[in-house]
Protein backbone atom coordinates (compact mmCIF):
# COMPACT_ATOMS: atom_id res chain seq x y z
CA UNK A 1 0.00 0.00 0.00
CA UNK A 2 1.17 3.72 -0.82
CA UNK A 3 0.32 7.02 0.73
CA UNK A 4 -0.71 8.75 -2.51
CA UNK A 5 -0.20 11.92 -0.85
CA UNK A 6 3.43 11.59 0.31
CA UNK A 7 5.30 8.58 -1.82
CA UNK A 8 3.98 8.27 -5.05
CA UNK A 9 4.50 11.44 -7.33
CA UNK A 10 3.04 11.06 -10.95
CA UNK A 11 3.23 13.53 -14.17
CA UNK A 12 4.19 17.33 -13.67
CA UNK A 13 4.63 16.73 -9.98
CA UNK A 14 7.45 14.08 -10.64
CA UNK A 15 9.26 15.70 -13.21
CA UNK A 16 9.07 19.36 -11.80
CA UNK A 17 10.35 17.50 -8.59
CA UNK A 18 13.33 15.91 -10.45
CA UNK A 19 14.35 18.97 -12.33
CA UNK A 20 13.07 21.97 -10.94
CA UNK A 21 9.75 24.04 -11.98
CA UNK A 22 8.71 23.91 -15.55
CA UNK A 23 10.58 20.87 -16.86
CA UNK A 24 7.06 18.64 -17.25
CA UNK A 25 5.98 21.31 -19.15
CA UNK A 26 9.28 21.68 -21.28
CA UNK A 27 9.19 17.91 -22.23
CA UNK A 28 5.57 18.07 -23.38
CA UNK A 29 6.71 20.87 -25.61
CA UNK A 30 9.86 18.73 -26.56
CA UNK A 31 7.46 15.68 -27.65
CA UNK A 32 4.98 17.94 -29.41
CA UNK A 33 7.76 19.31 -31.39
CA UNK A 34 8.75 16.32 -32.57
CA UNK A 35 5.73 15.04 -32.81
CA UNK A 36 4.84 17.26 -35.71
CA UNK A 37 8.21 17.44 -37.41
CA UNK A 38 8.39 13.27 -37.79
CA UNK A 39 4.41 12.99 -38.64
CA UNK A 40 5.44 11.82 -41.97
CA UNK A 41 7.64 9.11 -40.92
CA UNK A 42 5.53 8.07 -38.13
CA UNK A 43 2.34 7.43 -40.62
CA UNK A 44 4.75 5.81 -42.94
CA UNK A 45 5.60 3.41 -40.32
CA UNK A 46 2.38 2.51 -39.20
CA UNK A 47 0.78 2.46 -42.63
CA UNK A 48 1.97 -0.84 -42.86
CA UNK A 49 0.07 -2.24 -40.01
CA UNK A 50 -3.50 -0.63 -40.69
CA UNK A 51 -3.75 -2.90 -44.10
Amino acid sequence: MFDLNKEVMVAQEFWDFLSGAGTYNNLLDCFEKAGIELRPEIDDYFAKYNK
